[in-house]
């Protein structure tokens, strides 16, 4: 039976002078490596959670959480929709759209585009688009006066300004005594906005949700409603109670159904990393291992003296499991402080080391996040902690047994 006596001895074999230094050298990397492992691992994964959260948080700024649109690809009773959606306790917000792909063309240059009409009365309510403008008003976005808001990327590859003449060359085809004709229509550049991601800012433009019916010749009929919610995370639940209260004849699809691989991926990825951070930790559990086998190796004497005043074997076993455990608990609460202080702040230091050594590992130019954040999880640095913990405990328990098979009678020997 567990007694504290092992426990006393485990500490004073812990604090105790040895002769051999090397197992106190031994001691102190092995705390050094798991409050690495530990301090890395947290860390990382903040910085990941981090890139997760502004990543999905830029998406859905200009994307919707759920989308729903007629089975035939045209909404008429959008009205009736957006009335019973707007019914549903956990719904912030919806909004009519009609979308449409098309070209884009100033001069002589052509770009691809994805052309969204939106009502900018309730467009607010789903989406931030609105509120990512870099030149521009929204007020100028009326019926009738066909303005065109473009993404910063869009409008760069266009070579577009404010007050510039686009013409949007549709896939639709109208008929004119000269044949079928693309349908074409010039509208004026009124905005650029900037949503922070790439897809959107390189190819998405707006225009009003009125103009956009004309130019497709939709009548009172749209594309869809888009729809926000409280918690993005409950959409696929809160689309399937709006399926039973619409009665059928509708799709509704949400962004996780829209996203999914990328956001698969990014987890995929997630989980990866943190086998491979936890091979840190496993590594440093050998220095506990090499430490340990010195130990008992040492103590043999000391080990024999117990035996011969009766300890059992179990409870010698004991005596260097609690030495362990106690230089991999010192390891893993040096390693959580510093990694959870270093992701709560890490979004100060980064910026700081940039600027002391004038570099930006995150280039603006390149990557779709220049700035490297930060979004701890307590639950993960819960999880950290018990697999470091646990893994201290499998590396202290082999040779701590071995420490049970010692004779007394060989130890002594020469004594």
């Amino acid at each position: 039976m567990f007694r504290p006596i092992e426990v006393y001895i485990g500490l004073r074999y812990t604090r105790a002078r040895r002769r051999n230094h090397f197992i106190s050298i031994f001691s102190l990397i092995s705390i050094i490596g798991i409050a690495l492992g530990v301090l890395v691992m947290i860390t990382v994964l903040s910085v990941m959670n981090g890139f997760q959260k502004e990543v999905r948080e830029r998406i859905l700024g200009a994307a919707s959480h759920i989308t729903i649109s007629g089975l035939g690809g045209d909404l008429d009773d959008w009205n009736d929709v957006i009335e019973k959606v707007d019914s549903h306790p956990k719904v912030k917000g919806s909004a009519p759209y009609i979308r449409t792909e098309g070209m884009l063309t100033n001069g002589q240059l052509v770009h691809a585009a994805f052309v969204r009409g939106i009502n900018p009365a309730l467009e607010r309510n789903v989406s931030e688009v609105q509120d990512s403008l870099l030149l521009g008003d929204f007020a100028d976005l009326q019926a009738g006066k066909y303005k065109i808001y473009l993404g910063k990327y869009l409008a760069r590859s266009l070579g577009a300004y404010l007050g510039d003449k686009v013409t949007l060359v549709t896939p639709q085809a109208a008929v004119t005594p000269a044949g079928i004709m693309p349908r074409l229509k010039r509208f004026t550049v009124a905005g650029i906005f900037e949503t922070g991601h790439n897809q959107y800012d390189g190819g998405l433009a707006v225009v009003h949700i009125s103009d956009a019916a004309k130019l497709m010749r939709k009548g009172d009929a749209v594309s869809g409603v888009r729809i926000k919610i409280d918690d993005l995370f409950e959409a696929p639940y809160i689309g399937s109670e709006l399926v039973k209260d619409l009665h059928g004849g509708y799709l509704i699809s949400d962004w996780t159904k829209v996203h999914e691989n990328f956001f698969r991926a990014v987890q995929t990825e997630k989980r990866i990393m943190s086998i491979i951070l936890t091979l840190i930790i496993i590594i440093a559990a050998f220095n506990i291992v090499s430490m340990m086998v010195m130990t008992v190796t040492e103590k043999q004497s000391d080990i024999a003296i117990l035996r011969t005043l009766g300890s059992s074997p179990f409870r010698i076993t004991w005596i260097f499991i609690t030495q362990g455990i106690i230089i991999g608990l010192f390891g893993i609460l040096l390693g959580t402080v510093g990694g959870v202080t270093l992701a709560l702040n890490i979004e100060t230091i980064v910026p700081a080391i940039e600027s002391l050594f004038g570099v930006k590992f995150l280039s603006p130019d390149v990557y779709l996040i220049s700035d490297l954040p930060s979004d701890l999880h307590w639950n993960d640095v819960i999880s950290i902690s018990i697999t470091a913990f646990i893994v201290t405990l499998i590396a202290t328990i082999i040779p701590a047994s071995r420490a049970a098979y010692v004779q007394p009678a060989e130890a002594l020997r020469y004594e």
